[in-house]
């Protein structure tokens, strides 16, 4: 309780300084609030109800000889782990001025680029079933794909702003950009991770759609984007098996291979019903579904909440998508152009890899390895997904502070 209480005194007034004093009315919303209280609750109740679910979803995992080394509560405490890392690194964040992210938006990409690089060299990148994703830290791991996501927000959302004048010129507005983007999805098919290409992909463009770009020549973009994944599936025979185990997870020869895991995500929802077996009554994660603490995080909510918690969760993503867009709209209006496209490119990231996971987990999308954000188990990308959120929470109190008359 202490730690909620905390949570909810910073979201009232984070720190005593420069713009409005904290018992100032907000002429906008009628509050007292210098952030976005309902956005940091959702927040909490995501992270709060994903420890819940990795712990349920984990906590039989030592029964099987892979991870017999590991406590019932392994997965449980690294997670509660990662939580406060997070939460550390995203109040961190939120004290960072946006000015200061603009400032270095082209180093931070430098960098991702730097630790893409170093993850592909032998025995410093760490391999885990075949993909070569992971820098070993000691007794963590971090995964650069999370870095370049976020990395390749404030690169566009600065790129837009610097090529403003010329946005209606292809060569000089959008080739850059997408040369950039070519080289990051290079370096992420050599892992190899397909998943975080097409997030990365879909947030330059969605930013680069935000920022102005000739409708035309966004159209040009999707189309070469749509058949260059067309050719990345057809000339890779693994990646068409997945499409066909996709098509029909049921037959005979999908269901023990490629639909494995598809059929029991479908199982394990089928079972939840309306109301769920109740918390820590699904069957499918006593390894008939493998590894669901990841990214079939969402198949054991389906099981143990049934229709009623997996609508709760997508109402909760939908109005988190909608509440950052709608910041990112406001700075725009405040003339605040690259503090704008940053909030709306967290909000494209947030929401399309939610959707992507969704869609997995329900059958409606082939079987792609990206976690549920802000749920999953996985350190890196909870960090990046927190740091994210609290960007645009520094996002929308300066732009409270400028609405209140004051200097961001």
């Amino acid at each position: 309780m202490s730690l909620v209480a905390a949570i909810a005194g910073w979201a009232r007034n984070p720190f005593h300084r420069d713009g409005a004093p904290p018992w100032k009315t907000d002429r906008v919303r009628g509050d007292k609030s210098i952030v976005d209280q309902a956005l940091v609750w959702v927040t909490v109740a995501l992270l709060a109800w994903g420890l819940v679910m990795v712990y349920s979803a984990s906590v039989a995992l030592p029964d099987n000889p892979k991870f017999s080394r590991y406590s019932n509560d392994y997965f449980l405490t690294r997670h509660a782990l990662f939580l406060v890392l997070a939460f550390v690194a995203g109040m961190l964040a939120f004290q960072v001025p946006v000015a200061t992210w603009e400032r270095y938006a082209p180093w931070l990409f430098v960098i991702s680029l730097v630790l893409l690089m170093v993850v592909l060299v032998p025995h410093v990148g760490k391999g885990v079933n075949g993909a070569r994703r992971w820098i070993g830290l000691g007794v963590i791991s971090f995964q650069p794909s999370e870095l370049a996501k976020f990395a390749v927000l404030l690169y566009a959302a600065d790129y837009m702003v610097r090529k403003m004048d010329v946005k209606e010129r292809f060569f000089r507005a959008v080739l850059p950009m997408a040369a950039a983007v070519a080289v990051v999805g290079v370096l992420l098919l050599a892992e190899p991770d397909m998943g975080a290409f097409m997030v990365i992909a879909v947030i330059a463009m969605g930013i680069l759609f935000l920022g102005g770009v000739n409708a035309r020549m966004f159209f040009l973009i999707a189309a070469v984007m749509v058949i260059a994944f067309t050719l990345m599936i057809a000339l890779s025979e693994w990646r068409r098996e997945r499409i066909f185990a996709y098509l029909d997870p049921w037959s005979e020869k999908h269901a023990l291979g490629k639909g494995y895991q598809l059929s029991h995500s479908l199982i394990a929802i089928g079972r939840g019903e309306v109301f769920g077996v109740g918390l820590g009554g699904s069957v499918e994660k006593l390894h008939w579904l493998p590894e669901a603490h990841t990214d079939f995080l969402l198949a054991v909510i389906g099981e143990e909440f049934g229709l009623v918690g997996v609508v709760t969760l997508i109402a909760l993503f939908l109005w988190m998508t909608r509440r950052i867009m709608h910041i990112g709209r406001q700075a725009i209006a405040l003339d605040r152009v690259f503090a704008g496209l940053v909030a709306q490119g967290v909000g494209i990231w947030i929401g399309f890899q939610a959707f992507i996971n969704m869609g997995v987990n329900l059958g409606a999308l082939p079987t792609k390895g990206l976690t549920l954000p802000l749920m999953s188990y996985g350190g890196s990308a909870v960090l990046m997904n927190v740091v994210a959120i609290a960007v645009v929470l520094r996002i929308d109190y300066e732009n409270r502070v400028l609405m209140r008359g004051g200097r961001a």
